[in-house]
């Protein structure tokens, strides 16, 4: 098949000079157009449904509310699995989608969960109240600030919240802005018992006083003239004040007494607040800002720290907002970097070209890049595909592979003018003779690749865009190879007046030639020897450490501290005070912010915030350094937990891609709380033992103290006292009996009843107390019908999936190993517990998602590798020579292996990806030597001579295209995403070339039957 591209194109020069100027614009348009961010964008295909029990034990939430919401959802098609945490009071469930749905039809999918929970209202109990759907779970926000307010109180805090939200809303491609750690207030009407019952009071009445003055009452209207006038009936109490002054008492009975009379009425911070916030010792809240997803994000982070600096003049003193993480900075440095590395590769591959082939080649390859690389930029920014690590390391990654065409191109025509042929002829004739195995080499490289372009889960997501980009580089490469350089070459280089000898008799090639002869007589020795070194390879990647995705290298690290389940939060505030001087006191520490009680806004995507939990701390700490890290951690495992042995204390080091949960995980499933308890116990003793596995827990936590009063039935009755009046008095006598709300705006600020502060110290005094018969008219001793309180153990969190009550045994690996590593340690203990009937036993944690991953990925290759094995056949419309080119395949695996061990980085999941894509350059490699030999056969060389003198011919390009990919590729090793990758392609590219160059020809004359010429001819 003839395409005469090269011809026609030296033959319509304005065409051409199109071409490049399409390049040339169209890619600095694209450079200034496309968008930014530090790291590729996955969606979060999960909702969290909040059902608050009020009163339920978790028992009871997980019976009567979670399972009614699992059941009714897991008729979905849409679910991959459903996941459940009852604790008292509150259903938390989790929904994951199938990986096969994409961003686009999310919306949707929530909408049809909405109506599923709107019909299942009436089949929960009455006491449930509404389900919070939160859908959004996933938003980032990126821009993330604490804002100090030293001097101000609560009120004032949330008026200057307000007013930043208000301002920052309206910035050009701002989303959202969230809000947390704002301090609440709650209003306190506190009353002696012995008061309340002496005067007799119901509590109905001091409720319906108090709640019926802030109701807010429909307005009247009344004519005057030609006036419709409203006439409105302002609310009771504003204020402690309006609280105090209102009257108790018999209507028309100068009796009335005011609860100022009776009971003191403060205003304050809740006593039980759900999150506390701190950023280096200071109390604040924190601003987070997300941009729209089809923004510039560094642009509105620009415009976004503009507006907030106003804002921030605008306000009262003591107000400073710092930064936690700011997205749009980290972006702008992360990609300037990257263009740096992008342009040293360039230079690197360039300059390689020019010493190899000469200047004028150099040149001619040199440009055919540049304005590959433009016109991706353009391509990039038409499809959205955004400027970020993964995109332009794409490009370095297949900077080597973008020049394998022009070499290839280049070398034919500066062949065929050394030959004394004009610039026309050779460049027709090499286009003609190698274009069509090119760009089957070329889609064959491309399909390397499209395992993860189209793997569906969340790595493929996250991955996607090397896919796209080395696809829309590679095919753009071979286009402007076989038009753009043949013109530019018929310009640039230069033909000789006469014919020269044999440009491949140079020193290099005569080696060369020596050594391919005697492999080709020792055919079977150099086999042996290629199998034996493949075999050793395979054997010796036992030893290479493993990982799913790396480090990353953002300076950022978290410490985390869990209380036992059921601590105070003022506990686990005061802890993390303690905990937060220790770590900000540590050389390399910038910035401590702390946080009690859940996690933070996901500023990052990589970042899931912990729900809210009490007993739940954690530091996010930012240092001057990413490489100090490692050593900051060690010693903080290392001093501090022997400090707050009260506590569990874990470092978490921040990796790329999807998060993965703990690194060792196994879930245990079955009906009986006690027996779950028990096999997950055998597990946590199998982590302990191994020394392996630290920060051992489980993920339904310990069980709590529950005080149950113990009721005399025969009493209760004939005293004329119900339930809810005991539980009411309890209420009063603990953490406040709700009456009301102050509403402020928009803030609902609670009113509580309660026992004045001295008489709320103990459980016994709970006895003491009067409990109002409804009956009786009459308050009557709670001893009197209440034998006693009785502490009883209970289940703070029951976990399920699948509507199977599942506990997980969690744990961490040792600062120094990998997760795979503690993993491995302990697998075969715990797969060997017995498990009872009716129970089972599987892994989650990274195992879990490492291998979805891998299977995801897995279940696309293939397809990636049947086109490519097609092609592989089309091209040669044989199948000796696919067999030949497929069987070199395998010894990438030697320089991988070789190259991991010894820098000791890990097989991660971007090495698995770096080993597919270089069996795709080799097989470009080998179809390169097996397509000269076949050419040189079908021209009547001998066979023999058309095995060594095609090997011979092509020794340039395929030593020039693994030199220029490996010398490309040197800027990427510093980055930590990319280091394993790297080191993957160039290890296995440089051992696997060389083994090429002889392996190939030695398999071709073996497949056709060539052997050596007599040594005596």
């Amino acid at each position: 098949m003839k395409l005469d591209l090269a011809a026609r194109a030296i033959d319509r020069p304005v065409t051409v000079l199109m071409i490049v100027l399409a390049c040339l614009f169209g890619g600095i348009w694209g450079l200034n157009t496309v968008g930014r961010l530090e790291d590729p964008t996955f969606t979060v295909k999960t909702a969290l449904i909040f059902t608050p029990y009020p009163g339920a034990n978790a028992e009871d939430v997980e019976t009567e509310v979670s399972e009614v919401i699992e059941s009714a959802l897991q008729q979905m098609q849409q679910l991959d699995y459903i996941t459940s945490k009852s604790t008292p009071g509150l259903s938390q469930v989790t929904v994951e989608i199938k990986t096969t749905y994409d961003g686009s039809e999310l919306p949707q999918i929530w909408d049809e969960m909405r109506l599923r929970l709107r019909d299942l209202r009436d089949q929960l109990p009455t006491g449930a109240r509404q389900s919070n759907v939160n859908d959004d779970f996933g938003d980032v926000y990126g821009l993330f600030y604490a804002v100090e307010t030293e001097g101000s109180g609560p009120a004032e805090q949330r008026e200057i919240a307000r007013t930043l939200r208000r301002g920052l809303l309206p910035v050009e491609g701002v989303a959202k802005v969230e809000i947390q750690g704002l301090i609440p207030e709650e209003i306190t009407v506190a009353i002696s018992s012995a008061r309340l019952t002496n005067l007799g009071l119901p509590p109905t009445q001091l409720l319906g006083v108090i709640d019926d003055e802030n109701d807010v009452f429909a307005d009247g209207e009344v004519s005057e003239g030609t006036q419709r006038l409203r006439v409105s009936v302002p609310r009771g109490y504003i204020d402690t004040g309006g609280i105090e002054a209102l009257r108790l008492g018999v209507p028309g009975d100068v009796g009335q007494i005011s609860i100022f009379d009776i009971a003191r009425v403060t205003r304050a911070e809740a006593t039980q607040p759900e999150q506390i916030i701190r950023h280096n010792g200071k109390r604040v809240f924190t601003l987070g800002i997300s941009a729209l997803g089809s923004a510039n994000v560094v642009e509105v982070g620009a415009r976004v720290e503009e507006r907030l600096a106003r804002l921030i003049d605008e306000a009262p003193d003591g107000v400073a907002a710092r930064p936690i993480y700011e997205q749009h900075k980290v972006v702008d440095d992360a990609v300037t970097d990257f263009l740096v590395s992008l342009v040293q590769s360039v230079a690197i591959v360039i300059g390689a070209l020019m010493l190899a082939m000469g200047w004028r080649a150099g040149v001619l390859v040199g440009t055919t890049l540049v304005l590959t690389i433009l016109a991706t930029f353009f391509f990039m920014a038409v499809l959205d595909i955004q400027m970020q690590r993964i995109s332009l390391g794409a490009l370095i990654i297949a900077m080597g592979m973008l020049v394998d065409n022009a070499i290839v191109i280049t070398e034919g025509m500066v062949v065929g003018m050394a030959r004394g042929k004009p610039a026309r002829t050779a460049a027709a004739e090499t286009e003609r003779d190698t274009s069509i195995p090119l760009l089957g080499a070329t889609v064959i490289g491309i399909m390397a690749f499209a395992g993860i372009g189209l793997s569906p889960d969340q790595s493929g997501e996250f991955l996607f865009s090397l896919f796209a980009v080395i696809a829309i580089s590679l095919l753009l490469s071979w286009v402007l190879a076989v038009t753009v350089l043949p013109y530019m070459g018929a310009k640039l280089l230069r033909s000789t007046a006469e014919p020269v000898g044999d440009p491949h008799d140079g020193v290099i090639y005569r080696g060369y030639a020596r050594i391919l002869k005697l492999g080709l007589r020792a055919r079977w020795l150099v086999l042996l020897a290629a199998v034996a070194v493949t075999v050793g390879a395979v054997l010796a990647f036992g030893q290479v450490k493993q990982a799913f995705f790396p480090r990353s290298n953002t300076p950022l690290f978290y410490v985390e501290y869990q209380l036992p389940e059921g601590a105070d939060i003022r506990a686990t505030e005061a802890d993390m005070v303690r905990l937060e001087d220790a770590v900000r006191g540590l050389d390399g520490v910038t910035d401590v912010t702390t946080l009690v009680g859940r996690g933070a806004s996901r500023f990052m995507l990589i970042y899931t915030p912990e729900q809210q939990s009490p007993s739940y701390g954690q530091l996010i700490v930012r240092v001057d350094s990413a490489e100090a890290i490692p050593a900051l951690a060690e010693e903080i495992r290392r001093t501090l937990p022997q400090r707050f042995p009260r506590g569990l204390l874990r470092v978490e080091l921040l990796t790329f891609g999807p998060p993965t949960g703990a690194d060792v995980a196994a879930r245990f499933s079955g009906p009986d709380p006690q027996v779950l308890r028990g096999l997950a116990e055998e597990a946590l003793a199998i982590y302990r033992a191994s020394d392996a596995v630290t920060n051992i827990r489980t993920d339904w936590r310990q069980r709590v103290i529950t005080i149950t009063p113990v009721i005399d039935e025969a009493r209760m009755r004939l005293a004329g006292v119900s339930r809810e009046a005991i539980a009411n008095t309890v209420q009063f006598g603990t953490s406040g009996l709700q009456v009301a709300t102050l509403q402020e705006q928009d803030t609902q600020i609670p009113l509580l009843l309660r026992l004045a502060g001295n008489e709320r110290e103990g459980v016994e005094r709970l006895r003491d107390l009067d409990v109002w018969s409804q009956a009786a008219e009459q308050y009557v001793p709670m001893s009197g019908i209440v034998e006693r309180f009785e502490p009883r153990l209970a289940e703070a969190r029951i976990q399920r999936r699948d509507r199977q009550r599942t506990i997980t045994a969690e744990g961490f690996a040792r600062g120094d190993l990998t997760a795979n590593q503690a993993f491995t340690s302990v697998r075969a203990e715990v797969e060997a517990i017995e498990m009872p009937q009716g129970y089972a036993m599987e892994w989650g944690g990274e195992y879990e998602s490492s291998s979805d991953a891998q299977a995801s990925l897995g279940r696309q290759l293939p397809l990636s590798f049947l086109v490519m094995l097609v092609i592989s056949i089309l091209l040669f419309n044989r199948l000796r020579q696919p067999a030949i080119v497929w069987l070199v395949v395998p010894m990438a695996v030697t320089g991988m292996v070789l190259g991991l061990l010894t820098t000791g980085l890990a097989f991660t999941f971007t090495a698995l990806l770096g080993l597919l894509s270089l069996s795709g350059m080799l097989i470009k490699n080998a179809i390169v030597l097996v397509g000269e030999s076949d050419r040189l056969r079908a021209e009547g060389v001998d066979d023999y001579d058309a095995v060594v003198t095609g090997a011979v011919s092509r020794l340039r390009p395929v030593i020039l295209a693994a030199g220029t990919t490996i010398l490309g590729m040197t800027p990427l090793l510093p980055d930590a995403f990319f280091a394993s990758m790297s080191v993957t392609i160039m290890g296995g590219l440089a051992v696997a070339s060389v083994l090429t160059l002889i392996v190939v020809p030695v398999l071709y004359a073996l497949f056709f039957g060539i052997r050596p010429p007599d040594r005596t001819t």
